[in-house]
């Protein structure tokens, strides 16, 4: 089992940045992909970025050049540097960390992108 906490949502203008942290406890043997997706309301959830256990990376085009993710296995928790933010990138954003086939996933943590 992993348990994951995001933090570091909040409100920003546009053009801001903000840093999203995801915790992770529990055993994280296996983890071999980990992960942002974002969700807003009446839309599917949708990748954000995602990074594998050798750091090869994936974004989506909405987001790259603007995002970057990043991970400290030490401290076992992952980040999301976002910067230049837009308003379309006001979600409630997830992470998520693949272990052994099954999926796990915090809680979220809103962002917000507004003048």
């Amino acid at each position: 089992q992993v348990q994951l906490v995001e933090s570091g949502g909040g409100l920003v203008q546009p053009g801001g940045s903000l840093r999203l942290s995801c915790a992770a406890s529990g055993s994280i043997l296996g983890i071999n992909v980990m992960g942002w997706y974002r969700q807003t309301p009446g839309k599917q959830r949708e990748m954000v970025t995602v990074i594998t256990s050798s750091d090869s990376t994936t974004y989506a085009d909405s987001v790259a050049g603007r995002f970057t993710i990043s991970r400290d296995a030490a401290k076992k928790t992952m980040y999301l540097q976002m910067n230049s933010l837009k308003p379309e990138d006001t979600a409630v954003y997830y992470c998520n960390v693949q272990k052994f086939g099954d999926d796990y996933w915090g809680n979220g943590t809103l962002v917000m992108v507004w003048s």
